[in-house]
């Protein structure tokens, strides 16, 4: 088995002080792992842009380097140049640009549509102050009209300036690695790191994966449809089985890093790499 990579991990803003003493425990117990961030995500329409801020702000106070989430879809051109410019002022030299989904899941008024315009921009306003990581889609996009044509705007990413990529999550393996060999294809050689969603329930992971295009391959889904619900640790059991394998058979091809999709826990995802680790 090759070397563990670098890992890092994904957390949402809580809504509630309870949410805030909670998260702020996660990043206590996963820095055991020494991450190289955690990042912070940012809701529909920027719906939690101050609490994505404040999040990232306090992850920082606490030693750890953490990554905001910035996604255009509403926003104004003066809107993201002020939270860049709040950014700087914070010492925070990375990013995570994305389209973002609006929340009704149209296209929002604002000066971007797509998250090349808001990389450009970054560009432009900022040079390289930024290292900006975007998302890249081994199962494509929900809203592609076709495959050839995420790959297409994935690569109009990496022109506009990106750095590096975090996939969404998978489970079929063959899919991020058939994705890296069409990137090769397009002389995209920026690293693409791939990202894993630890299984906490099944219906929550069917919703999610319907949301951002991730298959569910049938056997999986049988088998955690199987457990029901009232055999909670049993499927979590199974699930720690089944991600602790895609991540060895991820690092014994060298991948470049592993991003968790923490849903702001950190028993599973501790368990996970704690098994990857010799």
């Amino acid at each position: 088995m090759g070397s563990v990579p670098s890992v890092s991990f994904e957390f949402f803003p809580p809504r509630t002080e309870e949410g805030v003493v909670k998260l702020r425990k996660t990043v206590q117990i996963l820095s055991e792992f020494s991450p190289e961030f955690f990042s912070v995500t940012f809701g529909a329409g920027g719906s939690t842009k101050e609490k994505t801020s404040d999040t990232v702000l306090d992850i920082k106070s606490s030693g750890q380097k953490a990554v905001p989430h910035i996604s255009c879809i509403s926003s104004s051109k003066k809107e993201i140049k002020d939270l860049l410019d709040h950014y700087k002022a914070n010492n925070i030299n990375h990013l995570i640009a994305l389209r973002g989904d609006n929340p009704s899941g149209a296209i929002g008024n604002g000066d971007f549509k797509y998250a090349n315009e808001l990389i450009s921009y970054i560009r432009e306003e900022t040079e390289n102050q930024f290292h900006i990581q975007v998302a890249a889609y081994p199962e494509y996009h929900p809203e592609a009209s076709s495959a050839q044509d995420d790959l297409n705007n994935f690569k109009r990413k990496i022109d506009a300036g990106a750095n590096s990529a975090i996939t969404q999550f998978f489970f079929n393996i063959d899919a991020y690695f058939k994705f890296l060999e069409e990137c090769q294809k397009k002389s995209i050689s920026v690293p693409i790191i791939p990202g894993i969603m630890p299984i906490y329930n099944i219906k929550q992971l069917s919703r999610f994966a319907s949301k951002c295009g991730a298959e569910i391959p049938r056997w999986l889904r049988l088998k955690l449809e199987s457990y029901g619900d009232d055999d909670i640790k049993s499927l979590r059991d199974y699930g720690i089985e089944i991600i602790t394998e895609l991540c060895e058979t991820l690092i014994q091809y060298g991948v470049p890093g592993i991003h968790f999709y923490t849903l702001n826990e950190s028993k599973i995802v501790s368990k996970i790499i704690r098994n990857i680790t010799p």
